[in-house]
């Protein structure tokens, strides 16, 4: 048998190989057996250097086509294979999308979040405007522009982390009222804003306090303002937060940055007045401090304290959840427990 009829039998008995592959590993077996370096159709292209110089050329083409057709026989066979195996796995997980889908739980703001966010839509409403100012802060303005100089027994209490021997992580959110009042044009109307996030001191952790906690200050300066006016705003928040049916009263207080200041209680929410172990049978809770704004304060800021007035407030949100949900730890807050923080739901 010649050459080509030798690579003519090989060339039909490759493509009866090939089509009778059931998987890719037969269809290698074969391009391994027919076109490896040992195969039959490179055994059978070593002959030709017995040819005669003329017949070379043509069992040359003829040997590179019956090479070309295995070739292509071998990739149309495995994309063939790996076609049907895809389907296969694809019918195999086909999904039935009429069977109801795995519930994905759903997040929520943190309670304190939930508890500063119910407070900015309430203060929105009434017209102030949210500022939030940096935690690193100025000594100037956290503690001088609010009527602290340096030697003021008050700053013990404030006694802070700092950064250099000027510049603070911030103890209150109320820099910014400096920083809002030394903007503000007044004869265009009176600023009211609210100062929200987090502040530092160094205290000792325990149940009650933490060296981070969040502030809520509040300020209105304009012509005008009363105490009356303070009372009112405070009435709102704490109806807003606590419910309807409670109450609030002033007691006579101290702070270096307002004049007269008071101390604000609200009546307890759990006993409604009559007294119990929450209130310390007194029927009050003690939830901020406010006042009128120091005089100092408004000419510090470059406002004229005989033409305008005002008065501040500042309140702890973290307190505000303790005592709204009875939370006796504060630091259970910040232990990030999902278990503990999805028992408030902000729609709850």
């Amino acid at each position: 048998m010649g050459l080509k009829e030798r690579l003519e039998q090989l060339r039909k008995e490759g493509l009866q190989q090939i089509a009778n592959s059931s998987d890719p590993d037969k269809v290698n077996a074969v391009r391994v057996s027919m076109l490896g370096k040992k195969g039959s159709l490179t055994a059978v292209l070593r002959g030709m250097k017995d040819l005669a110089a003329d017949q070379r050329p043509v069992v040359g083409k003829y040997a590179n086509e019956v090479r070309n057709d295995l070739q292509a026989a071998i990739e149309k066979r495995s994309a063939e294979l790996a076609k049907n195996i895809l389907n296969a796995k694809l019918q195999a997980e086909t999904l039935d999308v009429t069977l109801p889908g795995t519930a994905v739980a759903q997040g929520q703001p943190h309670v304190i979040q939930q508890i500063i966010d119910q407070l900015e839509d309430l203060f929105i409403g009434m017209g102030y405007q949210i500022a939030v100012g940096d935690e690193v802060e100025e000594e100037v303005y956290n503690f001088e522009k609010l009527n602290l100089p340096k030697d003021h027994p008050a700053r013990d209490m404030q006694d802070t982390f700092y950064v250099t021997p000027s510049v603070l992580m911030r103890t209150q959110t109320s820099p910014m009222q400096a920083r809002m009042m030394e903007k503000h044009d007044f004869t265009k109307g009176p600023l009211k804003m609210i100062s929200p996030g987090k502040v530092y001191r160094r205290d000792t952790d325990d149940p009650t306090h933490s060296h981070q906690f969040n502030q809520v200050e509040g300020l209105v300066v304009g012509k005008h303002v009363t105490m009356a006016d303070l009372k009112g705003t405070l009435q709102e928040v704490a109806r807003n937060l606590f419910g309807d049916d409670l109450d609030i009263r002033l007691r006579p207080s101290y702070f270096p940055f307002t004049e007269p200041s008071v101390e604000v209680d609200i009546t307890c929410f759990k006993c409604k007045g009559k007294g119990c172990a929450i209130c310390k049978n007194t029927g009050w809770i003690e939830v901020l401090g406010a006042g009128m704004v120091h005089p100092n304060v408004l000419q510090m800021s470059g406002v004229d304290p005989e033409k305008y007035g005002g008065f501040a407030f500042g309140l702890g949100p973290d307190r505000f959840a303790m005592l709204k949900y009875g939370v006796e730890d504060i630091r259970d807050f910040y232990l990030n427990d999902v278990r503990f923080l999805t028992q408030f739901n902000e729609k709850g």
